[in-house]
């Protein structure tokens, strides 16, 4: 019927929460396991505490041994491709092949605009994250990568070793938009990741398939995944709500565990409560 996650955002939270809440993910049967890629706390106070996410990648690799890892979703804008291909490549080799690479265009200006870091216009920053994506390909699968992009450049760039995963980790693409982004999603991805009440993603998932159809790609290709957010209170709200979205064709579905403050309490109903009626539902 498809997999399940679980997302922690490395906001307001501890280390040793992110730690306890990895542990359960590992040892309850999640299939994958996730943070988020911010500079500040969202849709929360911006001088609150933040962990990075890349870094917390290459620990979460290293404290798991089965479950699969990886950001929902990486801030394009914030790295060189070329950097961001090899810290991907290098939590591929600490995690064992275990890391989904999953990219989206940016949006938070206000993590950009306080350390001088360039942020463009959205049409500007989705067309930036495509060819990133295409930037990151090459250099997993190529010996030597020269490409003069209209944003990036690479003159002879090698990288070695290449990702465990052959030829790369799977592609997750986040966002929503229409005309562009998910133009980019048809291009690039194998799992594209939405936000949305489940008749608003599969209207956007019919506009996807079109995308797909202008470029020769079969849609069936491209896995679809959401991540509710879960109420404490009513774990079977969002039981429902998954189930409605495996209905609909979302297969690749992540619960979010909302900011509280104790998100290990909220990942034990999650693992106690949701996983096993998805579980069952797939057998």
């Amino acid at each position: 019927m498809g997999t399940l996650g679980l997302k922690l955002s490395p906001q307001g939270c501890t280390i040793e929460h992110l730690r306890a809440v990895w542990r359960i993910a590992d040892e309850a049967g999640f299939d994958h396991l996730w943070a988020f890629d911010h500079l500040n706390p969202i849709f929360a106070d911006a001088r609150g505490d933040v962990f990075e996410g890349m870094t917390l990648l290459a620990a979460m690799a290293e404290a798991t041994s089965r479950v699969r890892i990886g950001l929902l979703v990486t801030g394009n804008t914030s790295r060189h491709p070329g950097v961001l291909a090899k810290m991907a490549t290098t939590i591929d080799h600490l995690s064992g092949g275990r890391l989904e690479f999953a990219v989206g265009a940016s949006g938070a200006e206000a993590e950009h605009t306080m350390l001088g870091i360039p942020f463009p216009a959205a049409g500007e920053r989705v067309r930036r994250l495509g060819e990133a994506l295409t930037v990151c390909r090459k250099l997993w699968t190529e010996d030597s990568v020269s490409f003069d992009g209209q944003y990036y450049s690479l003159h002879e760039a090698t990288q070695n070793p290449k990702p465990l995963q052959h030829p790369y980790p799977r592609i997750w693409v986040g966002g929503a938009g229409e005309q562009l982004t998910l133009r980019v999603v048809a291009e690039h991805a194998d799992v594209w990741n939405v936000i949305g009440p489940v008749e608003d993603v599969i209207r956007k998932g019919a506009v996807l398939n079109e995308h797909c159809s202008a470029i020769g790609r079969d849609p069936s290709t491209i896995k679809r995944s959401v991540q509710p957010r879960l109420d404490p209170a009513d774990p079977t709200a969002v039981i429902d709500l998954l189930l409605a979205y495996y209905d609909a064709g979302f297969t690749e579905n992540v619960v979010y565990i909302p900011p509280v403050e104790n998100p290990v309490q909220i990942a034990e109903i999650v693992a106690d409560q949701v996983l096993p009626a998805l579980v069952d539902r797939r057998s």
